[in-house]
């Protein structure tokens, strides 16, 4: 509800949950906020589950699920990207894995965080980034925070893309974890 809360005060129109999994974020967000929402689940289970749960709420018509590995399907242009700790996994050991569906490392992980670093590094001004329990990478220093929550049992946070650094480093900025 809180997502929803800012979401529709800061007049965000699209956007893209990156790791949606069963849609939780996408469905409970558009129930509480007129925002479109896009999530892209590399599990095809896991998005077919998303879309009916959709289906199931009446939301299709704003709720859409592309089943992918986020960096080899195209993301497509958001005013907001969210993230819920969606690499988190690809460090958990092999029997505490959801399950063996999807190709998971270390490797794998430092790889998806450069995915989201460099995206957030390419977004036009005013695009904004939400985290839950923060993605395990940084977000850039162009990026200015304008809400938190540290209430709730993860931190919840929004930042906004303020202005263009004249040198892009994927690895600078600050650690939202």
């Amino acid at each position: 509800m809180r997502a929803g809360q800012w979401l529709t005060e800061l007049g965000v129109n699209s956007v893209v949950d990156i790791g949606s999994g069963v849609g939780k974020f996408c469905v409970a967000a558009a129930l509480t906020s007129p925002c479109t929402f896009t999530g892209i689940e590399h599990r095809p289970r896991l998005a077919s589950t998303a879309r009916c749960i959709a289906q199931l709420f009446n939301l299709e018509e704003r709720v859409h699920f592309v089943t992918g590995v986020f960096g080899e399907v195209a993301s497509p242009p958001a005013d907001c990207y969210y993230l819920f700790n969606p690499f988190g996994e690809n460090l958990f050991d092999v029997d505490e894995r959801l399950n063996e569906d999807a190709d998971l490392s270390h490797a794998r992980y430092l790889l998806d965080i450069g995915k989201v670093e460099h995206l957030l590094c390419s977004v036009p001004i005013g695009t904004y980034v939400m985290t839950y329990n923060g993605f395990g990478g940084t977000i850039p220093d162009d990026f200015d925070e304008v809400r938190s929550d540290f209430e709730l049992p993860c931190v919840l946070r929004m930042a906004r893309r303020e202005r263009n650094s004249e040198v892009i480093l994927p690895r600078a900025g600050r650690a939202w974890r």
